[in-house]
């Protein structure tokens, strides 16, 4: 599957959500609103889960010019669906996105990768 991305403008952060799992783990989630300015289809709500990708979207605010990345997914429940848009990268679109923002997600996503053996 090809990686899917989208520019556009955060129009809205929403609150961040949190909680424990069964098994006793902690995990969060924000939301947030994308603007793409386009005619038709032009707003997204992308969901960041976990803590890792909760502190990338915090360092960017209401008004930002973003690229994102990101996957869809769809999931069943009482024979309902559900479609969510989880981001897992989130950049400046402009000329300022820095060698260094670029290297930490690089860093991220090799430690992500590391294998035990």
């Amino acid at each position: 599957m090809s990686e899917l991305k989208v520019t556009g403008t955060i129009t809205k952060v929403l609150e961040l959500e949190g909680g424990t799992t069964k098994k006793g783990s902690k995990w969060q989630k924000q939301c947030f609103i994308l603007d793409t300015k386009t005619e038709y289809n032009n707003i997204y709500c992308f969901e960041m889960f976990g803590e890792e990708k909760v502190n990338q979207l915090s360092k960017h605010k209401v008004g930002d010019e973003v690229e994102v990345s990101f996957n869809v997914s769809t999931n069943e429940w009482k024979g309902k669906y559900f479609t969510t848009l989880s981001a897992w990268k989130v950049f400046k679109a402009t000329e300022e996105t820095t060698v260094k923002e670029i290297q930490e997600v690089l860093e991220t996503e090799e430690s992500e990768d590391d294998l035990p053996f």
